[in-house]
């Protein structure tokens, strides 16, 4: 018999059957990644909600802070009816409105400047739609009567709904009611 007509048999080998099985993904496998997929996404969603939130609150607080300043820069500007007590006033008092010789192009007393920083100071703060205005804001600005003139100045504004989503994103129950916030400035005027 030539060699070319023999035939030897070869022997296939044995294929798994697990090795069928584990082509792909089962599709539990694929809902499970899902699941996890989406409990990281609302994850992240609160994270952001949360931080918005703490940043409303740090804006306002920097706005408080702000005009603060502003009006320590004017009662530095007019230091004379600064330690005569003009710009005091309190917290809950919203001044009427002064004779305006800012407005009319006549030399202002000290006292008139005063009366003028202070109405329009707090006409600011509490104004709805100015920019830089704080929600039930309110200041109070008292000056010392030892020497040196100390000034120190509240500012003062409700933060209950930067607050209450904060409690909510933290699974609290939110309060409904006015968390007063301040800021208090105090410096020595000269």
């Amino acid at each position: 018999m030539p060699l070319t007509d023999l035939h030897v048999p070869v022997k296939e080998p044995a294929k798994s059957s697990s090795f069928h099985r584990q082509r792909g993904f089962t599709l539990v496998e694929v809902l499970v990644s899902l699941v996890v997929l989406s409990i990281g996404l609302l994850g992240m969603a609160k994270l952001i909600l949360v931080s918005s939130h703490s940043n409303d609150s740090a804006y306002m607080r920097s706005q408080a802070t702000a005009l603060a300043y502003e009006m320590l820069d004017n009662m530095r500007a007019n230091v004379a009816a600064a330690e005569a007590h003009s710009y005091d006033t309190a917290m809950s008092s919203m001044p009427a409105a002064p004779t305006s010789c800012v407005q009319t192009g006549t030399a202002c007393t000290p006292t008139q400047l005063a009366l003028w920083d202070v109405y329009s100071w707090k006409q600011h703060l509490s104004a709805a739609v100015t920019y830089g205005a704080l929600p039930s804001g309110t200041a109070s600005v008292v000056t010392s009567t030892s020497t040196p003139v100390t000034a120190t100045i509240i500012v003062q504004w409700d933060d209950s709904s930067a607050t209450a989503a904060l409690q909510q994103a933290v699974g609290q129950t939110p309060t409904t009611a006015a968390v007063p916030m301040k800021v208090t400035l105090q410096s020595v005027l000269q």
